[in-house]
């Protein structure tokens, strides 16, 4: 086991909480897209609205690919409007 998986197991322990449900490379992926492409401290407040969203129903893969793509099309601009990430 890595030290993730070690934080992951005791972390859902403590909460009662399932680490086989947990989908870690989806919510490091998120994580990295939005420091990169958003700003950094947005990361952690993603996983959490992410984890939020996941908690009252929403499809851990498809909430995930749809903030990735958010954080994509996010402006690199301050102020400037996101554009649509389906636009070619």
């Amino acid at each position: 086991m890595t030290v993730m998986d070690d934080w992951v197991t005791a972390v859902c322990a403590e909460l009662d909480l399932d680490p086989a449900a947990v989908p870690v490379p989806a919510v490091l992926d998120l994580a990295r897209d939005v420091a990169h492409q958003v700003l950094r401290p947005g990361a952690p407040v993603t996983a959490y609205l992410f984890g939020l969203a996941v908690g009252r129903g929403a499809d851990p893969a498809d909430a995930a690919a749809r903030l990735s793509a958010l954080a994509g099309a996010w402006p690199v601009e301050l102020g400037a409007e996101p554009t649509d990430p389906t636009a070619p």
